[in-house]
């Protein structure tokens, strides 16, 4: 079970990382952008507390409701998960 919280914890890491980067690039005209398909990706993979805070921190993504239905998803599964194994 700690090997599954060391993945949450580098999965969240990485994707706080990618929305700081996300947003960087976003200021700056022509350069290339994160995929939000990623960071979809990243957050369902285990990512959402680095999604919920990079969207709160970068102030990133907020004004796209899918974001905040994937990271929502995201969270109730992996707590299901948690709690499933721990319970």
């Amino acid at each position: 079970m700690y090997y599954y919280l060391i993945w949450l914890a580098a999965a969240s890491i990485i994707t706080f990382i990618l929305y700081g980067l996300d947003k960087a690039r976003s200021k700056r005209k022509g350069a290339w952008r994160i995929p939000e398909n990623t960071l979809h990706v990243m957050a369902l993979a285990g990512g959402f507390l680095g999604g919920w805070l990079g969207r709160s921190i970068f102030d990133h993504k907020t004004r796209k409701g899918i974001f905040v239905f994937i990271l929502v998803i995201s969270t109730l599964i992996h707590v299901g998960i948690t709690w499933w194994v721990w319970g």
